[in-house]
């Protein structure tokens, strides 16, 4: 089938859903949104803002999501910058973005206005407030019908005082089809009660329909797909369950070490920064019932579902390990016992999963770049193949591949070609790069802003879900902190701690032997 249509239809259906309704039920379709609209980037002097807010902005404006007539963007940061000298920190990482045309760069640029000011001033939020409005008098937009959109690219130890500068200063009047939303980073908290405190300072100051909690891998393509491929094809449907599944695994793996980020990395460790919030995100699309309807309540309520059916995590169940030369980072501490790699196998108590372990597993400094997902299911009974090899072949697994090299594929045991019954292991693929030439996929960011603007919570994480997401690691987590649980020692470049390997071993996974998926080339 011939792919077609420009670059703005092709976005334009990947975000869009026949049953789309906002966060508060109503039809995304049918909202007002007459007023201008604000884009405000809080730390917009930072490596976050320069390297993924603005890139996702300027790719939603060439593409034709904000139009230059309605949108402004403000930026917002204690450095003593000038408005020019914030459009040249960023140029350079918009020039590249995707490789498209930069002719609508300039006119883009133009609407970025800078405002300095502390986090915690009055001052500063009400000159910011001021900017806001003349930008707002200047499009002739009804009082009340303006939309501001808050991005905290900003540590979350200020985030209260931020949103209290806001809360006070900085609303929008709602009245009349307007709102102010506040989108904030991860991490929520260190632990259940530091998520849970955070939780009550910003539920004081916003409701829940105002908060956008954004997880950027909700936002991959290949995640994005999950509830399409489960609910949307039969020959899943009696597939997908304890009977045929053995395990999933849900992997995020770096080649490189923390380079740079050791003193933040250091603060939080791989289970917080990557397993809590990623991994367990893909976790609840890859497990949860089929919901209602695609209205983002009736998802996110499937999804809380899940994760309250997880059990407690077994202390036996749980490899930690920490590459050598962690601790030569001046910013980390000799004594360190934070993780740079986590195996855990969760367990989920309910009718379709009982006895299935979800392995999740994260590192940093190993032999290979990926983030995938890895069902394997059970061996086939009465297998009369089982010979013609001389080996015993491998389980038939369905990957989906998230980074790099976008792609799904099913691992399949076919006859080898020639004159002998002799058996091989094959695939069946759909890799992205190949089979969906000259479409751009969409980065994450821009994905979850234009949701944002819409009004769509259904990729971002609710308050009742991030507080059992903690419930789950809090055990492990103070296990850890306490120095009651060791990383293991592991060289960099490996595969990580032997110790996993053995964890996945005994959970039920079969490795295949001799078996490589390779990507397809154009």
């Amino acid at each position: 089938m011939a792919v077609s249509g420009s670059l703005v239809e092709k976005n334009m259906s990947l975000s869009s859903r026949s049953d789309s309704f906002s966060s508060d039920g109503r039809d995304l379709e049918t909202v007002p949104e007459t007023g201008c609209l604000s884009i405000i980037v809080l730390g917009a002097s930072g490596d976050l803002a320069k390297k993924k807010t603005f890139p996702a902005l300027w790719n939603l404006y060439r593409q034709g999501f904000l139009q230059s007539n309605e949108v402004h963007i403000f930026g917002y940061a204690r450095t003593r910058i000038s408005d020019d000298e914030l459009r040249d920190r960023i140029r350079g990482y918009l020039v590249d973005s995707h490789g498209a045309s930069t002719d609508d760069l300039p006119q883009f640029l133009q609407l970025i206005k800078y405002v300095n000011g502390g986090y915690d001033s009055e001052e500063g939020f009400r000159l910011l407030d001021k900017a806001i409005s003349e930008h707002e008098f200047s499009k002739n937009s009804q009082e009340g019908t303006s939309r501001r959109l808050f991005y905290l690219a900003l540590p979350p130890s200020v985030y209260p005082s931020v949103c209290k500068m806001i809360r006070n200063f900085c609303m929008n009047k709602s009245d009349l089809g307007g709102w102010t939303r506040i989108v904030v980073e991860k991490p929520f908290g260190k632990d259940l009660d530091t998520s849970e405190e955070l939780s009550n300072q910003l539920g004081d100051l916003f409701d829940e329909k105002q908060l956008y909690r954004i997880d950027h891998y909700l936002g991959k393509e290949l995640v994005q797909n999950l509830l399409v491929l489960r609910f949307a094809n039969r020959f899943f449907l009696p597939l997908w369950n304890r009977d045929n599944i053995d395990n999933i695994q849900i992997v995020f793996r770096e080649d490189f070490g923390t380079e740079g980020r050791g003193g933040y990395f250091d603060e939080y460790g791989i289970i917080r920064d990557i397993i809590q919030n990623h991994l367990l995100q893909v976790l609840c699309l890859v497990a949860m019932e089929k919901p209602v309807s695609l209205r983002p309540e009736h998802i996110r309520d499937e999804k809380v579902k899940v994760l309250q059916s997880v059990l407690p995590i077994s202390y036996e169940e749980a490899v930690i390990g920490q590459y050598e030369g962690y601790k030569d980072d001046p910013t980390v501490s000799d004594k360190s016992n934070t993780p740079t790699f986590a195996t855990v196998v969760l367990r989920i108590h309910n009718e379709r999963w009982e006895g299935v372990p979800f392995i999740l597993k994260a590192g940093k400094a190993l032999n290979s770049r990926k983030a995938e997902i890895r069902v394997q299911f059970k061996d086939v009974p009465g297998d009369i193949f089982r010979f013609c090899s001389g080996v015993k072949q491998g389980r038939n697994e369905f990957v989906i591949r998230l980074q790099p090299s976008e792609a799904m594929y099913m691992k399949l045991t076919v006859k080898k070609p020639g004159l002998e019954m002799a058996t091989i292991q094959s695939e069946m693929d759909l890799s992205y790069r190949q089979r969906y030439q000259g479409v751009t996929i969409p980065e994450a960011y821009e994905r979850l802003i234009l949701d944002t603007i819409r009004g769509d919570q259904q990729h971002f994480v609710r308050r009742d879900e991030l507080k059992v997401a903690w419930e789950i690691f809090t055990p492990l987590l103070h296990k850890i902190d306490n120095g009651d649980l060791k990383p293991i020692p592991y060289k960099p470049g490996s595969r990580g701690p032997a110790e996993a390997d053995k964890l996945l071993e005994k959970a039920g996974y079969v490795q295949t032997h001799g078996y490589i998926w390779i990507p397809p080339t154009l």
